[in-house]
């Protein structure tokens, strides 16, 4: 189906929540038919649940497996480390994959850039380096310009 599973949770009162993206975006018809399979296995396997919901990531998805840092190189994020660098714990800026890891895979202990913003009175461009293993979650961090000014 070409239909990536990004997350599923267990929510109160029974809500089975299933995330779903797709290369191109999610459409409400592959919503529609994955909840409907997801419904008939369900069924089957006898997995108790009383509301499926079935969704796109948004705008601001998660990024979880080593092959979303790859699918979303040089987009603009933000993580979370697990441990500190500079008494800092949370980062944003533009994902850097290095060519030798876009070339032959990735692993979860691969080295990624983060280019962080930039400070407008420095031309200098900071980089940040981590691993997969080393941030606690990461997510896209689009910038939306709702009044059409260019930046």
């Amino acid at each position: 189906m070409d239909i990536e599973l990004v997350d599923v949770e267990r929510a109160p009162l029974g809500l089975l929540r299933v995330t779903i993206d797709r290369p191109d975006g999610v459409r409400i018809e592959d919503c529609e038919q994955v909840s409907r399979q997801l419904s008939r296995v369900f069924e089957v396997e006898n997995i108790d649940y009383k509301r499926l919901e079935v969704g796109s990531p948004g705008i601001d998805r998660p990024l979880k497996q080593v092959a979303d840092f790859l699918r979303f190189n040089n987009e603009r994020i933000e993580i979370r480390l697990r441990e500190a660098v500079n008494n800092r714990k949370v980062y944003t800026g533009v994902l850097r994959v290095p060519a030798s890891i876009m070339a032959g895979g990735a692993a979860p202990d691969s080295v990624f850039g983060l280019e962080l913003e930039s400070d407008a009175r420095t031309s200098e461009v900071e980089v940040l380096n981590f691993t997969v293993d080393g941030i606690d979650r990461a997510k896209l961090d689009p910038v939306l310009d709702f009044k059409g000014k260019k930046r």
